[in-house]
């Protein structure tokens, strides 16, 4: 077995909505069915026991070693504790050649359980050792180190339940929520708009005292110390006992609570100084520890944090009791789980000191020692919930901490011996303000009631909606980038600030920020990533579907312009127009819940795709008469066809007319195809919500030139000639093409064309057999790129199509893209039409355009 290509596929992809890790799987002979297999099944479950069916539920038949590895694959990250549920195994139409995808959580982990699953397998059928629970553990580490802290987590999980999107912007905790110019960012649980002063002041312990006081908040006396003696006199002036802590500072680390000798004190400043350079000793405040959470300027969640400590049973050391309560499962390291396993260090031992133990005495039954007098549960430290119980005056006062230092979101460490009662009646203080504050005690306390802090954080980013703007995904066979084009022109004439992607680069309003074929996700991430996007369409090409899946969960409007006997059949196993359709109608399948599909009604494998569509259908065609058209309209559904020289938008009883011959593009109506790109940017404006109107001005104003549209239909006047400049590079593309010049008035008409060598050879074939009725000449030629075709190839190709032309009565074949193109421009005289099939389209066009200007 060998695996190959293995791809993430980050968004809703060929196979289902979620990540996934796609891998070619390659099986011998001997090995394609595992009942072939003497003892492999026995063997491969007695070393992952866990491993699950091989056969899910409603798929039968043999089972291949690929099946084995997807279950593998989904079973490892489970037993890992990854959230994943979704593997599919499809066979190809080559012999023992499979393609797995298998659901992840986080890429990394996908990844390496995919290695491991591999790895497995190997072992199962050589019968060698394969160690499950070190390969579990691996993938567990793994999953803890890169997926998201429980900050982060929190605000992240409330976004996605209320249908905000959002994507990680590193492998830390810097996530971006919404799209475009909806877009906010936030850093664990600090949002964009904290001001980095405000942070500063937070980090400022003494600053943020001075202002707190200023404010009237209770606050406990102290000040900075400039080394040990230094501190000792600030204690003995404040009087024992003391906190030392560095002056700016997080997490409760090198912070000292309850000092009460020089001696402690000299550690706790030893420990401190391991942190921050600065330092300072304040008043200690008898009574509990409690974190107050403010978001904006409410106060959601607060907790009672205990310092960590053990209680004695007359039996066991100090250090025995901590390791019993490590291994109580809600501790462990980091921030993952509700409590932090406790630590023995310096700070531990002096504590005990003072209550005159040593981490081996075995203390009375009973007795309650402590470990460390903070409370942080980065230390060790536990949570319980007393929201409910925290005094308004109190609530009050860590609002007014919170805007006093300027942060949306603030955690407020107060010290006093019950939040019920204001602060002042009991001489307890305000102690810290925190900037980025954890949230792992709200959310999930050792204690208590969990607090919805997430959901706070996402209402106060998003008070009134879910950060998207209008997306548009564009598919299929042909008229994608004019469509595209189109109804980015309309978004824009609306006076939307529009990015749109597409084959000759990426757009934000009128400037081309990127080049090159951007019809894939990366370049689609990239608009949604621009703040000055107010709505975003996209070309979505089979190419990046493949190999990444979708750049977006859902999208308002999809478009299908249609599928034919395209481009591509024959790669990566989409072999025939089905394949291709069932990639395709991903968009359709993602569209969102009050979003719309428009398709093409004259298409029937189009028309299939509205069963998958969660949203409202519209379908378009120029012939009203359809069945699909037909149906649609007796059920008062929307409907866009032809009439009378208009175009006519169809609901129920309403019905709007836009007359083709305010609409350039379409010469009057003369052009076929482009009267079906026009239809399709009308119903995708109309469920855009666009008014009449500006759809109406946008139609006028579009101009499908070299510069608006490059490559598609671009019409230049050369000696009176006609010259047609196209990217159509497939037999569908041919037929719209012949039709156009078929209605246009020509003496004598000229086809310059080659042909990609990735295409199958009966599609190449069929280009020029489609091209062979309608042109009087034919120029062949070859570039520099034959993707994989040997010299000539793919012009005795398109030559052996030309075979029984009835029309054609020269051709010649030239090397050399320019060449060609000079070759036909010097035949034509006043009144001929040359068709330019163009390959290197804004380089092409350029010669074109030099060689019309050296005309006048």
């Amino acid at each position: 077995m060998e695996l190959s290509r293995i791809r993430a596929l980050r968004g809703p992809n060929l196979w289902s909505r979620h990540t996934s890790i796609e891998a070619i799987v390659t099986c011998k002979e001997n090995e394609a069915v595992i009942a072939d297999i003497p003892g492999f099944e026995a063997r491969v479950r007695e070393r992952f026991p866990a491993l699950g069916a091989l056969q899910p539920k409603g798929r039968s038949g043999p089972v291949s070693l690929a099946s084995v590895l997807e279950a593998a694959v989904l079973n490892l990250q489970i037993q890992a504790g990854c959230p994943v549920t979704f593997g599919r195994t499809q066979q190809t139409i080559e012999p023992g050649v499979y393609q797995v995808a298998v659901e992840y959580s986080e890429e990394d982990v996908g990844r390496m359980a995919m290695s491991f699953g591999e790895d497995l397998i190997r072992a199962a059928l050589a019968d060698t050792p394969f160690n499950v629970d070190a390969a579990i553990k691996e993938l567990h580490d793994l999953d803890e180190d890169v997926r998201l802290g429980p900050s982060t987590g929190a605000i992240v999980d409330a976004a996605v339940a209320r249908g905000v999107p959002f994507r990680r912007l590193t492998s830390g905790s810097l996530v971006q929520f919404g799209w475009g110019s909806k877009q906010r960012r936030i850093q664990a649980a600090e949002i964009d708009s904290t001001s980095a002063i405000a942070e500063s002041i937070a980090q400022d312990k003494d600053l943020t005292k001075l202002l707190l006081k200023a404010a009237g908040v209770p606050v406990p006396e102290g000040r900075p110390v400039s080394d040990v003696d230094d501190a000792w006199a600030a204690a003995e002036e404040i009087g024992v006992p003391v906190v030392v802590k560095p002056q700016d500072g997080n997490q409760g680390k090198g912070v000292t609570a309850n000092v009460l000798t020089r001696d402690h004190l000299e550690i706790a400043f030893r420990v401190a100084k391991e942190f921050r350079d600065d330092i300072m000793v304040e008043r200690y405040l008898p009574g509990h520890d409690f974190r107050l959470l403010v978001v904006g300027d409410k106060l959601i969640a607060a907790a009672r944090r205990d310092p960590p400590h053990v209680i004695g049973d007359g039996v066991h050391t100090i250090r025995e009791l901590v390791a019993e309560e490590n291994k109580n499962p809600r501790r462990g390291d980091g921030h993952a789980t509700p409590m932090t396993r406790i630590r023995i260090d310096d700070i531990a031992v002096a504590r005990l000191k003072i209550q005159g133990f040593q981490p081996d005495d075995v203390p009375p039954k009973g007795s309650r020692v402590m470990m460390r007098n903070n409370a942080n549960l980065s230390t060790g430290g536990s949570a319980t919930d007393v929201t409910d119980d925290v005094h308004p005056e109190v609530a009050q006062r860590a609002i007014a901490a919170a805007k006093m230092v300027g942060l949306d979101i603030c955690g407020v460490d107060v010290v006093c011996n019950t939040v019920t009662r204001p602060l002042e009646e009991q001489a307890g203080g305000i102690v810290e303000v925190n900037a980025a504050p954890g949230l792992r005690m709200h959310a999930s306390p050792s204690y208590g009631k969990g607090r919805p802090v997430g959901e706070a954080i996402v209402d106060l980013l998003y008070p009134n909606d879910d950060g998207r703007i209008p997306v548009v995904a564009v598919t299929g066979t042909n008229g994608k980038t004019t469509t595209v084009r189109l109804i980015a022109h309309l978004l824009g004439a609306s006076g939307k600030r529009v990015g749109f992607t597409g084959t000759d680069g990426v757009h934000v309003g009128d400037r081309r920020i990127d080049t090159g074929d951007c019809s894939g996700p990366k370049s689609a991430r990239n608009v949604l990533m621009h703040p000055d996007v107010d709505a975003a369409v996209f070309e979505t090409a089979r190419g990046g579907l493949l190999r990444e899946g979708l750049a977006f969960d859902v999208c308002k409007v999809a478009v299908v312009t249609n599928i034919g006997m395209g481009d591509h059949l024959g790669l990566n196993y989409i072999t025939t127009v089905d394949d291709l359709a069932v990639l395709k109608r991903v968009i359709v399948q993602n569209v969102a819940k009050d979003g719309t599909a428009v398709l093409n009604a004259s298409d029937p494998i189009c028309v299939k795709m509205a069963e998958v569509c969660p949203g409202s259908v519209t379908f378009f065609a120029s012939d009203v008469t359809l069945p699909a058209m037909t149906a649609h309209r007796a059920l008062g559904k929307r409907v866009v066809y032809v009439d009378k020289g208009d175009i006519v938008a169809e609901h129920g009883e309403h019905k709007h007319r836009l007359a083709l011959a305010g609409v350039p593009v379409t010469r009057g109506g003369a052009i076929g195809f482009q009267v079906e790109n026009v239809m399709a940017s009308v119903a995708a404006a109309w469920a855009l919500g666009i008014d009449w109107s500006v759809i109406e001005r946008g139609l006028a104003g579009f101009i499908s030139d070299s510069s608006s549209v490059p490559g598609r239909f671009n019409l230049f006047d050369f000696k009176g000639a006609t010259v047609v400049a196209d990217y159509g590079h497939n037999p569908d593309a041919m037929l719209a093409l012949t039709n156009a010049v078929k209605a246009m008035t020509a003496s004598k008409r000229y086809v310059v064309i080659s042909a990609a060598g990735d295409r199958r050879d009966e599609d190449i074939r069929q280009q020029t057999q489609i091209l062979g009725d309608v042109f009087d000449e034919v120029i062949l030629f070859q570039d520099a790129c034959q993707r994989g075709r040997a010299d000539g190839e793919v012009i005795s190709l398109l030559r052996e199509g030309l075979k029984g032309a009835s029309k054609v009565a020269r051709v010649d074949e030239i090397t050399g893209e320019f060449v060609a193109i000079d070759l036909a421009l010097d035949r034509l005289h006043a009144g001929d039409l040359c068709l330019i099939l163009v390959d290197q389209v804004e380089e092409a066009l350029a010669h074109i355009a030099k060689r019309v200007a050296a005309t006048k």
